[in-house]
Formats: structure tokens, C-alpha cells, sequence
């Protein structure tokens, strides 16, 4: 397992639909050691701190595995490392095998997986189209967020060690299926809303599902 890339971005303003947006998904390769501190890695930003960003959210991962999956849906975009908005490009981490609360080990510093990436808008700015949301979450490639557990730093070609695995078994990839397929698997809701590193904001959503599945 590897890291590929480290991809940072500050807030820019573009125009979308007549209106003008404020949004930090435009992420560019960097090369070098790159310092990890507690809210993002050195260089970057979020553009909106009300939905992105924050300590459960400090670092967006995505496989690189995905890329080409992409490259075949949308021929005719440059999918550069970085593209999705991804602060690490990964190697070896799948959705299906990474659990909410591993922690995992790059250079001197330490994450904690914490939950699915649920794209916003924004999303469908960097692709330029108003169908990526949707697209992104039928494919089941949503790569994943990181806490950070110990500050450090990290540069690309960095290995990465699974350091700790959660004992709950539920993975990145059941998560996101809860939102968008398996609506009324309640065996899974109920080991899910026991993660103690999966926010808060996701189990009370898992919960109204559970206890309130009509709704």
C-alpha cells in the first residue's frame, strides 16, 4: 500500500450556473515533505467549514484504483491526480476492506478512518456537469475521510500500514451503501451506529432509519 499523491488547494471563486461559488475541490499535485496538522495538510483548505473540513474530516483519501474505472466513463476528461478532490492518492486501501475506525500509519504521521465521502455540488463544478453527484454515488467509489490521530509528516511514495483495525467490522463501503442501496438492512444499521469513530451526524441519520424505517 502506497501513497501516489499528495494534492493540496486553497478557495477559489468560479461561476456556475449564473451564480458565483466558493469552493476548494481544485486540487494539484505537490511534491516534497508535506507537514500533517490536525484540521488539513499543509497548503490546503476548505472552502465551505460549515459541510467540509473539521477534525473528522481533516484528509480526503481515494484510491487510485479508481482512476481508470473513470477514464472510462468520461473519456474525454483530464483525470489528473487530485481531480476528485482528493488530498491523497492511494494505493492498495479499497472501499470494501477499509473499516470506520482503522488507523493507518503514513510516514510520521497517524489517521483514523472515520467515514464515505458524500459529495456535494461542488462535485459537479470540477467535472463541469450537473450529472457527477449522481454518477459518483451509483459507482460505489467514494473513497474515504481521515482524522488525524498524530500530526506528522508525509510525502508522496510514502508506504502505508493499516496500524489498527476496528473490531466492528463495518467497512467505508458499507457505510455508503446504507446511504445509497441498502436502505433496510437492519443488522448493519445497528453495528454502524456502534463505530465509535463513525460522526455523529451519521449515526444520527443511521438511527432515524433504524427505529424510524417509514420515514
Amino acid at each position: 500500500m502506497k501513497l501516489m499523491s499528495i494534492n493540496v488547494g486553497l478557495p477559489r471563486q468560479v461561476e456556475w450556473h449564473g451564480e458565483t461559488v466558493t469552493t476548494a475541490i481544485f486540487k494539484l499535485p505537490v511534491a516534497g515533505v508535506v507537514t500533517v496538522k490536525t484540521l488539513n495538510l499543509e497548503g490546503d483548505c476548505q472552502g465551505d467549514l460549515t459541510v467540509h473540513g473539521g477534525e473528522r474530516k481533516a484528509v480526503y483519501a481515494y484510491p487510485i484504483e479508481h482512476y481508470e474505472y473513470w477514464r472510462r466513463e468520461l473519456p474525454a476528461t483530464d483525470l489528473a491526480w487530485g481531480t476528485f478532490g482528493e488530498n491523497f492518492t492511494t494505493e492498495g486501501l479499497l472501499e470494501p476492506d477499509i473499516r470506520i475506525g482503522d488507523r493507518i500509519r503514513v510516514g510520521s504521521a497517524e489517521f483514523l478512518v472515520t467515514q464515505p465521502r458524500m459529495p456535494c455540488f461542488k462535485l459537479g463544478i470540477r467535472f463541469g456537469r450537473d450529472d457527477m453527484v449522481k454518477r459518483f454515488l451509483r459507482s460505489g467509489r467514494t473513497g474515504f475521510y481521515l482524522a488525524v490521530v498524530r500530526e506528522g509528516e508525509v510525502a508522496t511514495g510514502h508506504s502505508i500500514e493499516i496500524v489498527g483495525r476496528d473490531a466492528h467490522g463495518v467497512t467505508v463501503a458499507d457505510i455508503a451503501s446504507l446511504y445509497a442501496r441498502d436502505r433496510d438492512n437492519d443488522d448493519l444499521l445497528r453495528r454502524a451506529v456502534d463505530v465509535p469513530a463513525l460522526p455523529e451526524s451519521w449515526k444520527g441519520y443511521l438511527r432515524k432509519r433504524l427505529f424510524e424505517p417509514d420515514e
